[in-house]
């Protein structure tokens, strides 16, 4: 591993990589305040689904250089192998890219990834979108005992899944259609990955102190420098042997993720992690075809080898394979004609066109202000003198219990747990001193504290509430009427219920996974079978108090080591607790 780079600013480095894009597709333009690659408004667009895909910096081709008649509408990029924030995919979603027939979003399975843009995909249903969310999981590194609720990471099967989504989206299919397309093809798709080293991200200091010896690679590897599985010193062909085991053996109960036979037709992706040699990339593929058809009597009808999916420079590769399935789409086309399509992207094999170099534009999709979209009246009145009181009394009593929180995490996570509560609690206090006045409309209402909690919460806690708010937001809006009416706790816990289930798409966290999910749940599941709020929020301190002692299945909480968490609530259903109770009795 090398620790040098021309280039070791890591903002520039990013934002420099995305505007080459622009160089070269001068059908793609650069949002560089929101990092967002997107296509060019265009004489001869005709209006089609828009795919959105992104995530963190370091995996290119993917997905900047994916954007491209054919493909991609847009793509997000966050960091170096951090994922975008739900404010820049927000914006791609409702500025950059056209939503007249939906907008397909296709992000891997990190959960990173999966909150920011599940919150920006439940913004966009609040403002009234039609946008459904695809989360690919291929790889087979993982297996379904250390995957558990989280599932596999996703990895460069996502650009099949891609690329067959994006054809049929050119092709004017509904955004059911694409939709469902793509969730069958990412049913469809497993992969693994291998390297022979870790590697340095530019603008870091340190450098990776557990780096393979001379002959070892590291089967399994992720594409964040994520550990493998195991470790090997064998060839290239026991290395293929190992992987292709992974992926097909049906014995391998913890791996055996897709069924694949002789008569299946199946598409071979070999994907370049970033390191290897065109000249390597070669051989390996001509292995990995070899045992294919040796080992498993599998001879793919297309085979692709290539730089897809990087790992900055991973000196590594990874396999992907795709079994073909009947798309039962009224038109006819098949998995194998969407797959060769052809794609005006220069991350893609096929070039840009002629007609497009000559046609070079200056035009840019010009930004549509979404700000203020959401402050869209349900309908549903409340008292907003009331709700500000009650809600004042809540969050006090959760900046009262800081220190308790804080010491929770620090035991039990990274101990951030308590100040990023607190810092939410108090934009939301400074929002009500700094506005005098207060709508009387339910979801107006909700959407300026939802403003405030965006900006002012971050990590995994501030996103899963940003979900969970938006979504209530919605249910709200979803049951007001034509005309005015009462807001009642019936209405509050439809919507509540509603977010509930909207919250579970982009977690897995039920109760007993001691997560924040322990004091939510009895409280909406409380609140909606007695309309009792104060029943409701004893039901959720009972449900935080019984976290004590509880083995976690989700969070940090699974990866900290040391005693402690045996005597300690969990963080986060403890301080929703105490809001809940604060809120209960302001409201008496």
């Amino acid at each position: 591993m090398s620790a040098k780079h021309f280039i070791n600013d890591p903002t520039h480095l990013v934002l420099t990589a995305l505007r080459s894009i622009t160089l070269t597709n001068p059908a793609t333009a650069l949002d560089h305040d929101n990092k967002i690659v997107y296509r060019r408004p265009d004489s001869s667009y005709s209006p089609q689904v828009s795919i959105i895909s992104g995530g963190g910096s370091g995996h290119e081709p993917s997905f900047a250089a994916f954007v491209g008649r054919g493909l991609l509408s847009g793509a997000v990029a966050g960091t170096i192998f951090a994922s975008p924030s739900a404010e820049q995919i927000r914006r791609c979603i409702l500025e950059r890219v056209d939503p007249e027939k939906g907008v397909l979003v296709v992000v891997m399975n990190y959960t990173g990834d999966v909150l920011n843009f599940g919150m920006a995909v439940e913004k966009a249903k609040a403002n009234g979108l039609d946008v459904e969310m695809v989360v690919v999981g291929d790889d087979a590194g993982v297996g379904r005992e250390q995957g558990g609720k989280v599932g596999r990471r996703g990895i460069a099967g996502t650009v099949l899944v891609q690329k067959i989504a994006g054809a049929l989206a050119a092709s004017g299919a509904s955004l059911k259609e694409v939709h469902n397309v793509a969730q069958l093809t990412a049913d469809n798709v497993v992969s693994i990955g291998s390297s022979l080293s870790h590697v340095h991200v530019p603008g870091r200091s340190d450098v990776e102190t557990s780096d393979l010896a001379a002959n070892e690679v590291e089967i399994g590897m992720g594409i964040h420098n994520e550990p493998g599985s195991e470790r090997s010193t064998g060839d290239l062909s026991a290395i293929v042997k190992q992987m292709l085991a992974h992926m097909l053996d049906p014995d391998d109960k913890d791996r055996a993720f897709l069924s694949v036979s002789k008569s299946d037709e199946t598409v071979l992706l070999v994907n370049n992690l970033g390191g290897v040699s065109v000249l390597e990339m070669g051989g390996i593929t001509s292995e990995v075809v070899g045992q294919l058809l040796s080992n498993y009597g599998i001879e793919p009808v297309r085979i692709l080898s290539g730089t897809y999916m990087t790992s900055l420079n991973g000196l590594g590769f990874s396999i992907s394979l795709l079994k073909l399935t009947d798309l039962g789409l009224s038109s006819g086309k098949s998995m194998l004609e969407l797959l060769d399509a052809p794609a005006e992207a220069t991350g893609w094999s096929a070039a840009i066109s002629t007609k497009t170099w000559q046609n070079k534009s200056d035009a840019t999709q010009e930004r549509r202000e979404s700000d203020g979209v959401e402050a869209k009246a349900s309908n549903l009145t409340f008292d907003p003198a009331l709700a500000r009181s009650a809600l004042t009394n809540a969050l006090n009593r959760l900046i009262s219990a800081e220190s308790d929180i804080t010491n929770y995490d620090t035991i039990v996570g990274d101990g951030d747990c308590g100040t990023g509560l607190r810092r939410g609690a108090e934009s939301i206090l400074s929002l009500f001193k700094e506005s005098s006045t207060s709508s009387g409309d339910a979801a107006i209402f909700l959407d300026s504290i939802i403003s405030v909690v965006e900006k002012s919460m971050d990590g995994t806690s501030g996103a899963l509430y940003a979900i969970f708010l938006n979504a209530l937001a919605h249910g709200l809006r979803s049951q007001g009427g034509a005309q005015p009416e009462p807001a009642t706790v019936k209405v509050w816990a439809n919507a509540l219920e509603s977010a509930t289930n909207s919250l579970s798409k982009y977690t897995p966290a039920k109760r007993g996974d001691r997560t924040v999910v322990d004091a939510l749940s009895p409280f909406v599941d409380t609140l909606s079978k007695t309309g009792s709020v104060k029943g409701a929020a004893e039901a959720a301190e009972a449900g935080a108090r019984g976290t004590k002692g509880m083995k976690a299945s989700l969070g940090r909480t699974v990866y900290v080591g040391g005693e402690g968490w045996q005597s300690v609530p969990d963080p986060g259903a403890h301080g929703l607790a105490v809001f809940l109770i604060g809120l209960s009795d302001g409201l008496q």
